[in-house]
């Protein structure tokens, strides 16, 4: 399973979370400084909606997802559209358990498209398996209505579906699924976890070729392979550099942070490589936090540093002239890109030597899913670095 994750999350890999999504379950005075700040209408997007199959035989898949999210996200952070650097929203459904509701179709929207990397996280190491009934073809459907997939024909549009059952099963025939995912500029690519033939005699492969996507076949059970680099215990330090430069705001503040440092163990408890993943994408442009972090929300246009309430502060700053906050948000700005800048360059390092002593069987799910999106994301002209 812990192959699988890895890979799910880049295509995985993830929420019509937009701005308003990340400031998802604060009151109404916490982030009265950054509303609004964010213009998102001429910005690009890669969307990627999971739908995985949450059933008795799929506790591996889920692993694979927790495992290799980070690595799918670092992977993603290179891409390029038209010269610019595209946002990451993810969305995730479960299906197929028999915990969920059986006259939605076993169906359970996890998250809303969403640039929240640590609440995505957080959501897929809440997932467990149970049952059941798994339905292709309604669960396509059901994410193509209720997410916001918007109308920019520069970003690019997927969906991710995995498991291991018939692709024919359900009410809601995968091929009007497929239809109406054509439509919305949706491309769908199916990952059977299994064995390849076995996939395909499912229709799992018919139901990627309808809309020019891919079929994939892994190993769900297979264990994600980290390799341990020279530079990974310099970067983990960094890391913890890294997270004092948040400058927090308001209750969701505290939670955020909270919830930040909590994911940090998350992605810890699998390996050290895992979560020196995680500290890379904490260094890209992917991973903000606009709606709790004054770093992140001075940089967007509109922010005013007038609109700040006192009481909303951190103890550190209240009382302070407006002077003095803009001169601390400064300082933790700078502090942050010089450590990012840090983290990129042994990152670099790294990866050339996780390339030299890789084997050959690479992760399943990472591999198919970011192999998926590189071909996929050149009918758009995206380019990666």
């Amino acid at each position: 399973m812990k192959t699988y994750l890895n890979t799910l999350l880049l295509s995985v890999a993830l929420i019509s979370f937009t701005y308003c999504n990340a400031t998802h379950n604060r009151t109404d005075t916490d982030l009265t400084a950054t509303e609004n700040v964010v213009n998102k209408s001429n910005k690009q997007y890669i969307k990627v909606a999971l739908l995985l199959d949450t059933s008795n035989s799929m506790d591996g898949l889920i692993d694979q997802a927790k495992a290799q999210l980070w690595d799918i996200v670092n992977e993603l952070s290179y891409a390029k559209c038209n010269g610019h650097k595209p946002q990451l929203q993810i969305a995730l459904y479960e299906y197929g358990n028999d915990n969920l509701n059986a006259a939605e179709g076993y169906i359970r929207q996890v998250l809303s498209f969403s640039e929240d990397l640590d609440e995505i996280s957080k959501e897929l190491f809440s997932l467990t398996t149970k049952g059941g009934n798994e339905f292709c073809g309604q669960v396509i459907q059901t994410a193509l209505n209720q997410l916001k997939w918007g109308d920019n024909p520069d970003d690019l549009k997927l969906i991710f579906i995995a498991g291991n059952e018939p692709f024919t099963q359900g009410k809601i025939n995968y091929q009007a699924a497929s239809t109406n995912a054509k439509e919305k500029d949706v491309t769908i690519n199916t990952i059977f976890c299994g064995d390849y033939r076995q996939g395909v005699s499912m229709l799992w492969q018919d139901g990627a070729r309808l809309t020019n996507g891919d079929y994939m076949a892994i190993n769900h059970n297979s264990a994600t392979v980290h390799i341990a680099s020279p530079y990974d215990d310099i970067i983990l330090g960094l890391n913890e550099k890294l997270n004092s430069t948040y400058v927090i705001y308001g209750q969701v503040g505290r939670q955020k942070l909270e919830l930040q440092a909590e994911q940090d163990e998350n992605a810890s408890s699998y390996s050290k490589a895992n979560a020196v993943s995680r500290t890379v994408s904490k260094s890209s442009h992917l991973y903000k936090n606009t709606s709790w972090d004054l770093v992140d929300a001075e940089a967007e246009t509109g922010f005013k540093y007038e609109a700040l309430k006192q009481d909303l502060l951190p103890k550190n700053l209240k009382g302070k002239s407006e002077t003095e906050i803009k001169a601390y948000i400064t300082k933790k700005r700078h502090e942050r890109e010089a450590i990012q800048k840090e983290i990129q360059a042994l990152n670099t390092k790294r990866k050339k030597h996780i390339q030299e002593h890789k084997k050959q069987s690479a992760n399943g799910l990472e591999n198919a899913m970011t192999q998926a999106i590189k071909e996929q994301a050149k009918r758009k002209k995206y380019t990666w670095n």
